[in-house]
């Protein structure tokens, strides 16, 4: 997928409304699907992601606005003529018929039968690394061994899109991994377009060509993962996307690129405002913990006294927790082990173009700095 590829999907001012519901769960979606792209919804739960992704598929009904495919409105086309592969986490697999029914299954919905299903089925099974599976049933195959089943099935047609809804919540951590890589050199192989649906920051940023953050039935960005993770739109995306910490202050001055921020403990920094705050406002200031340096501090803009809380070392890594002196929590991700002990004082720092401030509106962080 190149950035000038062609649109595949177009979401034009769509609203989905559920009857007693407070608040629309999708309001005034625009949003673009290019083809052989790898899209992800990405959200928590109730943030409206699956209602988009379901009324792509033909599931639910849009109360105003249109979905176009290929230029054309989807308004009027059943779900089964929409040509589209869905996979959904539970598998969805028939429990009766082997793995080869299973796929022969759509096929035979579209009048391919015979020899060109077998070939298709055999096909299919290669292209997921299922060889000579053909012959099971599904619950005599691994989870992960089900969950390419589906993904074979929903690719077995050659549909023009293909829709995938937390098909990896049910698996471990090791076997998600695995399947996230298989996944991804599917996708390249055969150009597909897909659009995939999950709550994993982690697993966005690993499949992703552009990822379309939602909170409360919006859209907060659509970017490259570098895009989303290094420059959030706003203090929802920069607190949901990744680790990040944040710290809560006012904006006291804003000159071009920079502003200064007096902290609710009392401190004074700078930053790289975003959108439009001004002074007096209300705002968190964001640092990723693998921003934050305890080495080398003298040429940092920004330099603060902390305490160890606590010290915790991972290999690669070590991850300290800190109080700042006059308030405020920051996790410190260290590429070595620090010599350090809990209750020490140390002091850290960072760069003013690796620390944005928001609006505090819609942060989403805990002080811990784990991600909301």
């Amino acid at each position: 997928m190149t950035p000038a590829a062609p649109p595949l999907v177009e979401f034009r001012k769509v609203e989905k409304r559920y009857p007693g519901g407070a608040r629309a769960a999708v309001s005034g979606l625009d949003l673009m699907v290019r083809k052989g792209e790898f899209l992800t919804l990405l959200g928590p739960s109730g943030s409206g992601k699956t209602t988009t992704l379901m009324m792509l598929a033909g599931f639910e009904t849009p109360d105003s606005g249109d979905i176009l495919l290929d230029g054309r409105s989807l308004a009027k086309l059943p779900p089964h003529k929409r040509n589209m592969g869905v996979v959904f986490q539970n598998y969805a697999l028939f429990p009766h018929m082997s793995v080869a029914q299973n796929l022969a299954f759509p096929l035979g919905v579209r009048g391919i039968r015979g020899a060109e299903a077998m070939a298709k089925v055999d096909a299919a099974l290669a292209l997921v690394r299922l060889d000579g599976l053909g012959h099971r049933r599904p619950d005599a195959l691994s989870g992960g061994q089900r969950q390419r089943v589906a993904l074979a099935r929903a690719l077995i047609f050659q549909p023009d899109i293909v829709l995938m809804d937390e098909p990896l919540g049910a698996l471990d951590r090791q076997l998600r991994e695995r399947l996230q890589s298989e996944i991804k050199r599917i996708q390249r192989a055969l150009g597909l377009t897909i659009v995939y649906v999950t709550h994993d920051q982690s697993e966005a940023l690993t499949l992703s060509d552009r990822i379309a953050v939602f909170a409360d039935g919006s859209v907060q960005q659509v970017d490259t993962p570098e895009a989303i993770y290094e420059h959030p739109a706003n203090a929802f995306v920069a607190g949901f996307v990744g680790e990040n910490n944040g710290l809560a202050g006012q904006l006291t001055s804003r000159a071009g690129n920079e502003c200064e921020i007096r902290l609710d403990g009392g401190q004074t920094i700078r930053a790289t405002p975003v959108g439009d705050i001004a002074p007096g406002a209300r705002i968190v200031a964001t640092i990723r913990p693998e921003h934050v340096e305890t080495v080398g501090l003298s040429q940092l803009c920004n330099r603060i006294d902390a305490q160890v809380d606590e010290l915790v070392y991972h290999g690669d890594h070590s991850r300290i927790r800190a109080t700042l002196a006059g308030g405020g929590v920051l996790t410190v991700r260290a590429p070595r082990q620090p010599v350090l002990a809990p209750t020490d004082s140390f002091a850290l720092g960072w760069c003013t173009d690796r620390c944005f401030a928001f609006a505090a509106e819609g942060w989403t962080n805990d002080p811990l700095g784990e991600a909301g």
